[in-house]
């Protein structure tokens, strides 16, 4: 895979900060932040394994399945933190959806159907039978019109992005790991501000 089809996840927290939510690591798109420094190596072991989980709590093992494969797309494994499945944004969302109104619901089972049925039509195989490559060029057509989402597909992708952004640095490995944030920290001296121009 070409580095320009990566886009490093500080670049998706960025989109967060502003309320954009408009990035996505490994794509590349318009819509999505330009700036990038996360070298993806690839389909390879950095993919952590699935921890055993309780029974999904709204999503069948086969969604949740889907939901993690296309989680750890946007927000993949790398040298610098654990990707999307270690911070069980799967369970996140789930958990989440699960207490969402049925319209909400709605979108995304009717989503993860309309995902499945375009690798299906576009490839020849359901989306987590399709190869990575393939998953990404779907994706990556999907969330061209991500700033107005028309389509079923368009809408659902919008609304799984958002949701796996909010789930992993909301998680303990994006908080500590990806913006390995100490906690409060105690500080001797608070000097201000060293600008001459700001000195009375």
């Amino acid at each position: 895979m070409s580095e320009e089809n990566n886009v490093s996840r500080r670049a998706a927290l960025k989109g967060l900060a502003v309320g954009l939510g408009t990035s996505l690591p490994v794509l590349n798109t318009n819509v999505l932040a330009r700036d990038h420094d996360h070298q993806h190596q690839g389909h390879k072991s950095t993919t952590p394994a699935k921890k055993a989980a309780s029974a999904p709590k709204f999503f069948s093992a086969a969604q949740l399945s889907l939901i993690g494969t296309i989680s750890e797309l946007i927000i993949p494994t790398d040298d610098h933190s654990p990707g999307a499945l270690a911070a069980e944004v799967p369970q996140f969302i789930d958990l989440m959806i699960s207490e969402s109104p049925a319209e909400t619901k709605k979108l995304w089972t009717d989503g993860l159907a309309a995902v499945d049925a375009m690798s299906q039509s576009k490839n020849g195989a359901a989306f987590e039978k399709a190869s990575k490559d393939q998953q990404i060029a779907l994706l990556t057509a999907i969330s061209k019109n991500e700033a107005k989402p028309a389509t079923l597909e368009e809408k659902f992708f919008k609304a799984i992005k958002n949701m796996t952004i909010d789930g992993y640095y909301t998680s303990e490995i994006g908080i500590k790991q990806e913006l390995q944030y100490k906690g409060n920290t105690y500080l001797k001296e608070f000097k201000g501000c060293t600008h001459p121009e700001h000195q009375s």
